[in-house]
């Protein structure tokens, strides 16, 4: 476990600080937070100036809360803790003590530095994940199979960026043998800054989709951004493995840029591994066959429809690239209790509503499409904007239109961008009597308390900043028993 001696260090334009040493060494950092209210008995605060609030003034309350160690911009008030600039910290200090704040030019930086150097410290296999859609549902999954043999360290949530991923690493023990990094970008050089910090050994390219195109312009860009794992791997003969999905010809390419070794996995047989014989089992999960060199394994997975196939092939194959034997593989996929982000519950006169309200994009929309059409009952898909896809907004929007022509009984639209939705699923065909246009999630909600029968079957899906969640929250005030499933957003 860190201590406060190893924080210093990594801080410290001086490699030795002898005085520092008595009391900072036996005081362990048991976690890192950059909200004040997380702070616990042994814990490393970061504060970080933000939009709307100052994590300095919060300095007083994460100490209060247990806090052993900040990390700040500027010293907190005099009497709050012990004081030490880091840019004039000289090589033999006097009279530490704890809890002590430790004052960089910049917050983010020195948590960085701090996670890059721990890392360092020690000897564990980092296996980094990226890609437009799935990396999350993957990274549990592949965290669920590794646990299987190894003590695992994942990243939770959505730490995936230039302050999650290090806040996940400063977590480290000498105990954990694997980590799973989620990485994300919204610009060129920021995975490469990750890996940077992070020293995967693996790296798994999920796809490149048309997430962030607002940012980045074009879908190239991104491809080049989500190469930067691969790019950033060891060599072959140093350990480096870059698992890549064989079926998206932009991850596909990457194979070509990396010097690592290429392990490839898709829906094709010359994949490395690869599934075939599909078959959806509605909402008990997905049947299918994988096949690895002589060997064809049968399985059964809790996660939902076609697509969710390459969520197992990515996780089993960090598996066989790890050792782990075909019973470990089957028995982590199989894991219900891997928290993901699509969930059934019951809805009003007992409908079904599949929440997958996380986030959205054309390509993760038309998979919930995909996976509505195999179900049974009417179904109904209630779908909002979709953002940051630049240039590709119309069509992005045009195309869920298009395959939910195609897949629904009743379509509800919400919200400016919806409405391309709606109106494209009208010119596609689909009758003026099954589509409802609203522009807010009120709206929705009296529409859908209107429409619904039972065992309808309702998606309910857009992006973040739609709070659809909202709707979910209206139509169950009654249901219980929420049922986890598997899909990324």
């Amino acid at each position: 476990m860190l201590n406060v001696a190893d924080l210093i260090r990594s801080l410290a334009q001086w490699p030795s600080t002898p005085g520092l040493i008595s009391a900072a060494r036996s005081t362990r950092i048991m976690n890192a937070v950059v909200d004040s209210r997380q702070a616990t008995s042994g814990s490393l605060f970061v504060a970080l100036r933000g939009g709307h609030q100052d994590g300095h003034d919060f300095i007083p309350a994460a100490i209060a809360n247990g806090a052993v160690a900040v990390i700040a911009e500027r010293p907190p008030a005099a009497g709050t803790c012990t004081t030490l600039d880091m840019e004039r910290l000289e090589t033999h200090v006097d009279g530490l003590s704890i809890p002590v704040c430790l004052v960089v030019p910049n917050s983010v930086a020195a948590l960085q530095k701090a996670a890059g150097y721990w890392r360092q410290q020690n000897s564990v296999r980092v296996i980094g994940i990226t890609g437009s859609v799935g990396k999350t549902t993957s990274k549990e999954f592949i965290s669920s199979v590794l646990s299987q043999r190894y003590r695992t360290l994942k990243s939770e949530g959505n730490y995936n960026n230039e302050i999650g991923l290090p806040l996940t690493l400063l977590c480290l023990t000498p105990a954990h043998q694997r980590v799973v990094l989620e990485m994300g970008m919204y610009d060129l050089g920021e995975i490469a800054q990750l890996a940077e910090i992070a020293r995967p050994q693996i790296g798994v390219v999920t796809n490149v989709g048309p997430s962030h195109l607002e940012r980045l312009g074009t879908i190239e860009r991104i491809a080049q951004a989500k190469a930067e794992l691969p790019q950033s791997l060891p060599s072959a003969n140093e350990g480096g493995i870059a698992i890549l999905n064989i079926d998206d010809e932009r991850v596909r390419a990457m194979a070509g840029q990396t010097q690592a070794r290429v392990f490839t996995y898709g829906l094709s047989p010359n994949a490395d591994l690869w599934a075939d014989d599909i078959e959806s089992k509605g909402l008990e999960g997905t049947r299918f066959r994988f096949h690895y060199r002589q060997e064809t394994v049968h399985a059964r997975v809790p996660m939902l429809g076609r697509h969710s196939v390459h969520t197992a092939l990515s996780a089993a194959a960090v598996g066989l690239v790890e050792g782990l034997s075909w019973s470990d593989i089957a028995t982590g996929l199989s894991d219900q209790s891997v928290q993901l982000r699509l969930a059934a519950t019951p809805g009003p006169f007992g409908s079904t509503i599949l929440d997958d309200t996380y986030n959205a994009s054309p390509t993760s929309c038309i998979a919930a499409l995909n996976l509505l059409g195999e179900l049974s009952g009417r179904k109904i898909a209630v779908l909002g904007d979709m953002y940051e896809l630049g240039n590709y907004e119309q069509e992005g929007h045009n195309l869920v239109g298009r395959r939910a022509r195609d897949v629904v009984d009743l379509l509800v639209c919400v919200g400016r961008l919806g409405r391309i939705i709606g109106q494209q699923a009208l010119e596609a065909g689909m009758p003026a009597s099954a589509v409802s246009m609203v522009e807010t999630n009120a709206e929705a909600i009296d529409t859908l308390q209107q429409l619904v029968e039972p065992c309808d079957m309702l998606l309910i899906k857009g992006s973040r900043s739609m709070r659809m969640e909202e709707i979910v929250a209206a139509l169950t005030r009654s249901g219980s028993g929420a049922k986890v499933l598997a899909k990324e957003q």
